[in-house]
């Protein structure tokens, strides 16, 4: 079967494997579309020190079962519309034995520490698939994205008292302003480019603010009359972001850090006390978010194809991801169609 590879850095190929053979426990799923995500760029271009290559990519999965083992639960059947969640728990370590396998300390997700889903086919444990009809392959792929943002409004414990300000309007920062507007909580936008931000308004938010072209804290304390944001999340991974972060929150407020930031940080750490700060991390996300995604997109209301910046073709990989390496601020989401 097809499957694309990343070589090198800057390099990829499409190469022939041997298609996986259907095993107890398991479900064969035909691919249909897989997302290029952030860290799948950042291993083009040699940057994700996660990654050894060469390395199928892809874990942002739309696809339909193909076949399923015998002893897998029959509410799995062939020809259903289904994702993956693509992270693996080891079941012993501490966050596994606090419920919390998202955060596994041996965590191996598709794609990036072992081979991924940009294939013609994938298999599967039948625990790691998410099958719902109503979702179409295509719109599956975005689930796994959006999820992680989910997660992290989960992780802040959003209500509809807070006012919420959510850095960076990529994916996972769309993910985390869908699920707080949801919650009823007060959403503010903040990114660097105006169209993103206008999609982010259409998705919930109720301010935008563009800060390259803005006083990001005179519009905060102008939005929240003085007192800063309830809630802060964070989805870029900049020094400059993490910063803001501390700066534009209210006292006793709570931050949640999604975003990796590459390079050391200096923080006042005198505010996290004086302001008794809740600082979290948030990191991939748990099956509820999963079933949350959904139920949002079977509402209908998302403009996914918003979304979705291109579609290629396997054969369109490298011209694919050359160009967002190229251009990153002009890509939302990148979609191989298999």
């Amino acid at each position: 079967m097809k499957a694309i590879q990343i070589i090198g850095e800057g390099k990829t190929q499409v190469i022939e494997i041997p298609k996986p053979e259907l095993k107890p426990g398991h479900v064969l799923l035909k691919i249909g579309y897989v997302g290029f995500c952030g860290s799948d760029l950042n291993t083009f271009r040699a940057l994700n020190p996660l990654v050894q290559l060469p390395i199928i990519p892809g874990h942002e999965i739309g696809a339909v079962i193909e076949a399923v083992a015998d002893d897998v639960p029959s509410g799995l059947q062939p020809g259903m519309h289904a994702t993956v969640n693509p992270y693996t728990s080891c079941g012993h370590c501490p966050a596994c034995r606090n419920n919390r396998p998202n955060a596994c300390e041996f965590n191996q997700t598709l794609g990036v520490q072992r081979d991924g889903a940009m294939a013609e086919y994938l298999l599967v444990p039948w625990e790691k698939v998410i099958a719902d009809e109503a979702v179409s392959v295509r719109d599956f792929a975005l689930v796994e994205p959006m999820s992680v943002g989910f997660h992290a409004v989960s992780r802040a414990e959003v209500t509809d008292l807070d006012t919420v300000m959510v850095m960076g309007c990529g994916m996972i920062g769309v993910g985390a302003i869908v699920r707080a507007a949801l919650r009823g909580a007060k959403v503010i936008a903040v990114d660097v480019d105006d169209q993103k931000l206008d999609l982010a308004r259409r998705l919930g938010a109720q301010y935008t603010i563009n800060s390259a072209k803005e006083d990001l804290h005179e519009r905060i304390m102008e939005i929240t009359a003085d007192n800063g944001v309830d809630v802060v999340i964070e989805a870029v991974g900049r020094p400059e972001t993490y910063l803001a972060a501390v700066a534009e929150v209210a006292f006793t407020g709570r931050i949640v850090y999604i975003g990796y930031a590459k390079e050391k940080i200096p923080f006042d750490t005198p505010y996290f006390v004086k302001k008794e700060l809740n600082i979290l991390g948030s990191r991939n996300a748990l099956p509820a978010d999963f079933k949350a995604v959904i139920a949002y997109l079977k509402r209908g209301i998302c403009p996914v194809d918003e979304l979705i910046t291109a579609v290629y073709t396997p054969e369109e990989a490298q011209t694919a991801l050359q160009k967002w390496a190229a251009h990153p601020g002009e890509v939302f989401r990148i979609l191989i169609r298999f």
